[in-house]
């Protein structure tokens, strides 16, 4: 286990206080930030989520707002329109069938319009300190790079893999420090090699 422990001491040097860097101030902000953040980034997703949730701050408001408005607000993020079905439909779901709250609840979640086990994984994490290592694709470039998992692997893959190679108790850390190591590291182009302290086990640097 000697690679996991030099990966986890470098990521600590280096990422030292991981977050989630998406935007909320209440939970279901959380949950459509993270739905809304599929195939774009974080930096995006704040943007429009900055003037959504100022325009309309309650789950009420934002499952009676108009959807071409919402898609409007959100249109820059792609594939907006399925997006915007998600946004009102969420609202709507949790405003109507679970007190306006964000179950800790897996299934629950997972049955939720346009929430897979990436999102669900993530909120778990964030809001209910769940130990949880969600495959974003910062997550999967990275693990196949330091070869934790294969070329082949698909995401549910990759994700049974991380868990197997680190304790449990630093899952959820772990996640958002390989989220930031690939967004400003070990980025899918010209990454930051030179410095790295992780070269030995690298693929790319190969």
């Amino acid at each position: 286990m000697i690679k996991e422990e030099n990966i986890e001491k470098y990521l600590d040097e280096l990422i030292p206080n991981p977050k989630c860097e998406l935007n909320f101030n209440k939970d279901y902000e959380l949950l459509i930030a993270v739905m809304l953040s599929a195939q774009t980034t974080d930096k995006r997703v704040n943007f429009v989520t900055s003037k959504l949730f100022n325009k309309y701050p309650s789950l009420k408001k934002l499952k009676d707002a108009d959807i071409n408005d919402i898609e409007d607000i959100i249109r820059e993020l792609g594939n907006y329109k399925k997006k915007s079905l998600g946004v009102k439909k969420i609202a709507t779901e949790l405003y109507e069938k679970y007190d306006g709250k964000v179950p800790n609840n897996r299934e629950i979640l997972e049955s939720l319009p346009m929430v897979g086990r990436k999102t669900t994984n993530v909120v778990l994490s964030v809001l209910f300190n769940e130990p949880n290592f969600a495959v974003d694709t910062h997550v999967f470039r990275v693990s196949k790079r330091l070869k934790l998992a294969t070329e082949k692997d698909d995401v549910l893959k990759v994700e049974e893999k991380l868990k197997k190679h680190f304790n449990k108790n630093s899952w959820s850390k772990l996640h958002h420090q390989f989220v930031l190591f690939g967004r400003y590291y070990c980025t899918a182009r010209n990454p930051k090699c030179d410095n790295c302290k992780l070269k030995e086990y690298c693929k790319y640097e190969k």
